[in-house]
C-alpha cells in the first residue's frame, strides 16, 4: 500500500484509463472536424458537445473498469452504471435542451432587441449518436487497457 495519497491515484488504472478515455474523444473530435470541414480548429478539444462524446467515454469506461475489477454483481458496480446512465441521459436529454434554448435566446436578442451581446454558449449537450459513440470508445478502450 503506498502511503501518499497521489502515489495511489497514480496507480489506479481504472481511474486513469476512465481519465485518458475522456481525453481521447476530445481529440478524436479535433480528426471528425477535420474530416467534415476540412480544418483543425485546435480549441475544440476544450469544448462541450461534439462527437463523440467524452464524459460519455468517461463514465462508461468507469463503470466497465469496476465491472471488470470489482465484479459485474457488486454495488460498486451498479453505482458506477447508474451514474453513468445518469450523466448520458442529461448529455443527450438536459443539457442538449439547454443548448436549444440558448440558440432560440440568441436569435431572440438580435432579431427583436437588435442588441449586441455575447451570446449564449449553444453546444452544451449531444445527440444520442454521439453519446453512444462516446459510451461505445470508453467501454473499448477500458477492455482493451485493463
Amino acid at each position: 500500500m503506498n502511503l501518499h495519497p497521489v502515489g495511489e491515484i497514480l496507480d489506479n488504472q481504472v481511474l486513469l484509463i476512465a481519465l485518458c478515455s475522456s481525453l481521447t474523444a476530445q481529440i478524436l473530435k479535433l480528426f471528425i472536424e477535420l474530416a467534415q470541414f476540412g480544418k483543425i480548429r485546435p480549441k475544440v478539444v476544450f469544448e462541450t458537445g461534439g462527437m463523440p462524446s467524452s464524459h460519455s467515454a468517461l463514465v462508461s469506461a468507469l463503470a466497465t473498469g469496476i465491472g471488470r475489477t470489482q465484479g459485474w454483481d457488486t454495488p460498486q458496480f451498479a453505482i458506477a452504471t447508474v451514474f453513468a446512465l445518469i450523466v448520458m441521459y442529461d448529455a443527450a436529454g438536459i443539457r442538449r435542451a439547454a443548448g436549444k434554448q440558448a440558440k432560440v435566446l440568441n436569435q431572440i436578442m438580435v432579431e427583436v432587441f437588435e442588441e449586441e451581446h455575447d451570446p449564449l454558449k449553444e453546444l452544451l449537450g449531444h445527440t444520442p449518436a454521439q453519446v453512444v459513440a462516446g459510451s461505445l470508445l470508453g467501454i473499448l478502450l477500458m477492455w482493451v487497457f485493463l
